[in-house]
């Protein structure tokens, strides 16, 4: 786990600190951190960023897709919450074991649920940003 901190924003920054390194990237969707990374570099995101766009739908319209997402994203802070100050390979095995299925249903639903929105509306963005991964990282930036 490596932090890196600079005065901006500027894309600029996260290019020259990660240079030719390739690997997983936890970060949210600021277009000015990904543009002009290399092949190699996988972004994970930030299931709280995307927490964040649908508890900002449900907030503003009282949103049951919203709603629904919310409750699915908890199941997954539960998951994590239990394991927090477990061994990696428990935390993995656990993961795999509790999360990895939420994470798969909560998947599906969201592709599901995309079909169903206009493209390029807010419910739609969320559900775009939204990140699935493979338990390798944790669900949240703030505690990865």
């Amino acid at each position: 786990m490596v932090y890196d901190f600079s005065p901006s924003r500027a894309g600029e920054h996260a290019r020259i600190f990660l240079g030719s390194w390739n690997g997983k990237l936890v970060c949210d969707d600021f277009a000015g951190y990904k543009a002009g990374f290399e092949l190699g570099v996988t972004d994970i995101g930030c299931m709280a960023h995307a927490r964040r766009k649908f508890f900002d739908l449900h907030v503003a319209n009282k949103s049951q897709l919203a709603e629904q997402a919310l409750h699915s994203i908890g199941d997954l802070y539960e998951v994590e919450r239990q394991t927090r100050d477990m061994s990696d390979e428990d935390r993995w095995r656990i993961g795999q074991e509790k999360a990895a299925p939420k994470i798969a249903t909560l998947h599906d639903w969201m592709l599901a649920q995309h079909d169903l929105v206009p493209n390029g509306s807010a419910t739609a963005k969320a559900l775009d940003y939204s990140p699935i991964d493979n338990n390798q990282v944790e669900v949240r930036h703030e505690v990865a």
